[in-house]
């Protein structure tokens, strides 16, 4: 076993249809032409990323393992074994940036442990985007993940990032299963106070691209179809 370890490159792609290296800089390519092995959240997406990027590479050298929420979490920290043998691992999330609001990252904290030297490349990540196109604080935010889907449970949790944005100063962000984000964005304006700001950030970075940031009194004058469009909500009190 050689006693230089491999790093782990953390490897990000496009949030949607859209050619690869209009929004990806050249330091994912060249990672890819000589990265064997893999960490992704899904094969066939991996592998079909890996092509559009590098067409010339033979899929038969490619060595990658899923890893997902059916993942047994004691089986992770052995998919980092080819970095102990000296090899360069790569992880790919299905879009986006890996590690966030991603399950790559307990990959990141087992190479942590594993003393392995970690290199993020640089690539679109919604969060990012959609707090920088929403005008909102962008010195003080928190991402919330998913809200219930019990309609008075969500209807609790939005009234209380409403009160934390507005008591902080903190723009709240979240996200939707896409086939009910418009009845996410119905939520918002049902139950925030007519004033409070919502962004809606949606298929970003492709030719659909639609970002509005308005009260909600404003949106409720809005028409707009976010059904199974991939999309970030964020509020501001």
């Amino acid at each position: 076993m050689t006693s230089k370890k491999g790093d782990l490159y953390l490897i990000p792609c496009p949030l949607g249809d859209v050619p690869p290296l209009v929004v990806l800089p050249n330091s994912v390519k060249s990672s890819i032409e000589r990265i064997d092995h893999y960490i992704v959240e899904h094969e066939k997406n991996a592998r079909r990323f890996i092509k559009s990027i590098v067409p010339e590479k033979a899929q038969g050298s490619l060595k990658i393992q899923e890893i997902n929420k059916f993942t047994n979490p004691e089986d992770i920290a052995s998919m980092l074994n080819p970095c102990l043998e000296g090899f360069d691992v790569g992880v790919i999330s299905d879009a986006g940036c890996p590690g966030i609001a991603d399950p790559g990252a307990i990959t990141v904290k087992f190479a942590h442990e594993l003393d392995l030297r970690v290199i993020p490349l640089v690539g679109p990540s919604s969060l990012l985007l959609a707090m920088m196109a929403s005008g909102f604080n962008g010195q003080n935010f928190a991402f919330n993940g998913y809200l219930p889907i019990d309609k008075s449970e969500r209807k609790t949790e939005i009234k209380r990032l409403e009160k934390l944005s507005k008591d902080s100063g903190q723009s709240q962000l979240f996200i939707e299963t896409p086939y009910r984000n418009n009845q996410m964005l119905q939520s918002l304006i049902e139950n925030l106070g007519s004033q409070t700001k919502i962004c809606v950030a949606c298929d970003l970075t492709l030719a659909s691209e639609y970002i509005k940031t308005a009260t909600v009194e404003l949106w409720k004058k809005i028409k707009v179809d976010l059904h199974k469009r991939p999309t970030l909500f964020i509020i501001h009190g």
